[in-house]
């Protein structure tokens, strides 16, 4: 099957206003781009964030047939409840568009605490969110008694008109269990090949011990990606990265791609040999157009190593 390859918009591409966000939407649709993501986050590091759903809604809004997803929302800090109210919402300006990605967090504990959570509640919070979630945006309807929510017939209608994917970000062990009993498919960030081929096959054990062994998982990447010409100087991407994320570069560089398209595809047809169905790419280029032009050839060019590697071999 081949690979499906998005286009992340940040904050920056939003700041540009609606008339520029309809361009590049109508750009990353005519060059074969198959999807746009969005990010999220509450206040991360010195404030930085981006609200997932509300960028999700405009997305939905400005372009009438574009795909969305939202990788990842940190989950733990808002109620299920309002999180299925508002992607209800934005299903019905983006039906059969939006795939749901969440997570728990990153490092910076404290954009958990500034939502009124105990950071070491977050695991425990994201399982019941989850239930609570699927439930809503399935049959619109929830009783739960759990540690965080205790909830008597709570209803949010209308039900989506197609089952929203759920996917889960994240890195750890608990991700992956997560993945194998609640989720649709897992995002990993920061994975080798290695790493990535490995969990795909603890989140299918997982799943058949828990009688979800026949469940088709989407399995995806979120992945920066530097296309820069910069020909001296720290690279655009470590520079991008580096006021984010507020630690160097080199922490992420392994897992992290710069070079040309074609160089940046040889490295991500790793993941797709390993499993890896979807690809949010992060791009960091000179301009916007020079992004969207390279995320195109880069897609271009990994579906034909991936169509290229299936193809029978003469003998």
């Amino acid at each position: 099957m081949s690979p499906l390859v998005g286009f992340t918009l940040q904050e920056r591409h939003f700041a540009r206003g609606v008339e520029a966000l309809q361009w590049a939407l109508a750009e990353i649709e005519a060059s074969g781009i198959d999807f746009v993501s969005v990010l999220d986050h509450l206040t991360f590091w010195d404030g930085a964030g981006f609200d997932g759903l509300a960028n999700a809604a405009a997305v939905a809004a400005a372009h009438p047939r574009i795909p969305i997803s939202i990788t990842v929302l940190v989950l733990p800090v808002r109620h299920p409840v309002i999180v299925a109210r508002q992607v209800s919402s934005i299903s019905m300006l983006a039906p059969e568009r939006l795939t749901l990605g969440v997570g728990v967090g990153g490092e910076d504990r404290h954009e958990i605490e500034a939502a009124g959570i105990d950071p070491s509640t977050r695991g425990t919070r994201m399982n019941e969110s989850l239930s609570v979630l699927r439930a809503l945006l399935d049959v619109g309807e929830v009783t739960f008694a759990g540690e965080h929510f205790d909830l008597r017939s709570v209803r949010v209608r209308p039900v989506p008109t197609s089952r929203i994917p759920i996917l889960i970000g994240g890195r750890s062990d608990a991700a992956l269990r997560r993945t194998a009993r609640l989720g649709d498919g897992w995002l990993a960030l920061a994975c080798s090949p290695e790493r990535f081929a490995a969990a795909t096959v603890a989140i299918q054990v997982e799943a058949e011990l828990h009688g979800r062994g026949d469940i088709r998982f989407d399995h995806g990447l979120v992945v920066w990606c530097g296309y820069s010409d910069r020909a001296s100087g720290p690279s655009p991407l470590a520079e991008e990265m580096e006021s984010l994320y507020k630690i160097p570069f080199e922490r992420f560089a392994k897992y992290c791609f710069e070079g040309s398209p074609g160089e940046v595809a040889k490295r991500l047809a790793q993941y797709a040999g390993a499993g890896c169905g979807r690809f949010s790419i992060i791009p960091v280029g000179d301009s916007l157009e020079d992004e969207i032009k390279c995320v195109s050839e880069t897609g271009h060019e990994l579906r034909r190593l991936v169509q290229d590697s299936c193809s029978p071999r003469d003998t």
